[in-house]
């Protein structure tokens, strides 16, 4: 029988069969926070990009969408398994929020190399996060000793970051890649006594609605770069080939990413350890919508012949984000998306051939346009592909 403290303090698990299971208005409203992040992350992208610093700019991007991500992650990991919407659960969620605001503060900080905000959002949403696996282990007798473990390997791995500040600087970047592992091997080591109760349809919906909104951040920096050319005044023929490429790109991976049936194939995956490529796979899938929106930008500044910092805006760093990010999203679409259904040799030859059509488009005098038709030429043969004439051929008809 449960005690008195499991059953005010602790969390059940959730019936991972439960039906009609649906994102709650506080995980969005998690995720319209989350945003917050991404989107500083992707203005300091378009930044650095426009200043000519492509490289410096894309390693703190990764290093920072990597805080944002996994943090978001392990929520929604979380939430499938245990929320129950309480006030407890409320609250630590509240604070994770905060965490993630904090966060979204220091990234401008970040790229100028100092970590000590971005650090403090993280730990203050991991010991939320903490304190939930300790509610779920006082709860949920069944998973308790995942629970416990996932609670030691978080808050361990916390004290890694805490030292991480403290660390000489020339061997930040290898000692962030160490950290990194042990993060993404904690729920690896921590599942393994048994694994949590997740909702494979809640997890598919969670993904996609971040998808969206990552998307729609990607929209709005775009939107908002061309508005500033057009306050002042200085309207160019390049405005519209960014507007054009940029339709295309955007509404054609969208249609792409939501074109097979992530639930479906999650459940297949259960168990088997390929829910872990699925799930850690869309780092690269959400980091490169976002640095798709940067680029974008960056090809406004580009097109506006802008001045930044006593130099005119070069082309190739913005021409390479930008064939760049979509190539790496469509290559995490195909990993995580197409290839758990279908590895028919054609399959990943036609989608090898678009992504190697993105990249040779670097090349290209009007990338934003190219690329954009390339992706809309792969959702075609996607959508023929998925009809009843592309799965089989007709039978001849009888003479």
């Amino acid at each position: 029988m449960p005690t008195i403290s499991s059953r005010v303090l602790g969390l059940r698990a959730r019936d991972p069969s439960e039906p009609h299971r649906a994102a709650t208005p506080l995980e969005l409203l998690t995720d319209l926070c989350f945003v917050v992040a991404v989107a500083q992350g992707a203005t300091q992208l378009h930044h650095a990009t426009t200043d000519g610093d492509l490289a410096h700019g894309l390693l703190r991007f990764a290093m920072v969408f990597f805080a944002i991500w996994w943090t978001w992650l392990n929520f929604a990991w979380f939430a499938s398994a245990y929320d129950d919407d309480g006030v407890a659960y409320r609250l630590l969620t509240i604070l994770q929020i905060v965490g993630a605001l904090v966060l979204a503060a220091g990234i401008p900080r970040m790229f100028d190399g100092d970590l000590g905000l971005i650090v403090v959002g993280y730990v203050i949403m991991r010991v939320g996060l903490v304190v939930q696996w300790l509610r779920a282990a006082a709860g949920d007798p069944q998973h308790r000793a995942s629970c416990l473990r996932f609670a030691a390997g978080i808050t361990a791995v916390q004290l890694l970051w805490v030292v991480y500040l403290v660390s000489p600087r020339d061997i930040a970047i290898p000692e962030f890649a160490v950290f990194v592992v042990c993060e993404l091997a904690v729920p690896v080591w921590a599942e393994r006594p048994n694994q949590t109760s997740w909702h494979a349809h809640h997890i598919a919906e969670r993904y996609g609605l971040f998808f969206i909104i990552v998307l729609g951040e990607t929209i709005l920096s775009v939107t908002l770069a061309i508005q500033e050319s057009v306050d002042a005044h200085d309207v160019q023929r390049g405005l519209a080939y960014v507007s054009v490429g940029g339709v295309l790109i955007v509404f054609s991976v969208w249609w792409i990413y939501f074109a097979r049936d992530s639930a479906a194939a999650l459940e297949r995956a259960r168990g088997t350890g390929a829910e872990y490529v699925w799930g850690f796979g869309h780092y690269a899938v959400f980091a490169s919508a976002a640095a798709i929106g940067a680029a974008l930008a960056a090809r406004v500044d580009f097109w506006q012949h802008e001045v930044v910092h006593g130099h005119v805006v070069e082309s190739w760093p913005s021409v390479a984000l930008l064939c760049g990010s979509v190539a790496v999203l469509l290559a995490a679409c195909w990993v995580v998306k197409v290839r758990p259904e279908d590895r028919s040799a054609g399959t990943a030859a036609r989608w090898g051939a678009a992504i190697a059509a993105v990249l040779l488009l670097v090349l290209a005098p009007l990338p934003e346009v190219g690329v954009g038709l390339v992706c809309v030429i792969l959702l075609v043969t996607e959508l023929y592909a998925a009809s009843p004439r592309g799965r089989v051929r007709a039978a001849p008809e009888p003479e």
